[in-house]
């Protein structure tokens, strides 16, 4: 079933995630821009832990998550610490959310209109995964580059 497949990717990349921020020689590193690049890691793991908390738990879950965009980008030199125990907590959101799913929630039109057009909840769903390992791919490289 799509659900447990889902749960398996977010499972994967979501600890993916820690390992890259715990991997990072000095945690000042996490928060450094340079010239063409303007996302820090740290900044992209607070996107990522208020994307997955906004349309995984609040959407679909009924959590009481309060999403704050701009702060995802403009917050600075939060400890590693607290950044592994979010993404944690988002880990828990988002596959207790998952296994609470039906299959016609999943075949169901997503509650929200985030795209440019209306979508089932299974390609949101997909989409979330996509967008969670393309920003784990910009933060691998982030480390790789800046983390002297």
């Amino acid at each position: 079933m799509l659900t447990k497949t889902l749960k398996s990717l977010f499972i994967r990349d979501l600890n993916k995630l820690k390992t890259e921020i715990t991997t990072y020689k000095a945690e000042s590193n996490i928060w450094i821009v340079d010239q063409t690049i303007s996302n820090s890691a740290g900044n992209l793991c607070l996107h990522l832990i208020g994307n997955l908390n906004t349309y995984i738990g609040a959407t679909l879950g009924g959590t009481n998550y309060i999403r704050n965009r701009l702060l995802e980008f403009s917050l600075k030199n939060i400890p590693r610490a607290e950044l592994i125990q979010k993404i944690d907590e988002t880990l828990t959101v988002v596959t207790t959310t998952l296994d609470l799913l039906t299959i016609e929630q999943i075949e169901n039109e997503y509650p929200l209109l985030v795209l440019e057009e209306k979508t089932s909840t299974e390609f949101f769903l997909v989409h979330l995964t996509t967008h969670l390992t393309y920003h784990l791919g910009q933060i691998n490289y982030h480390r790789r580059l800046l983390d002297l």
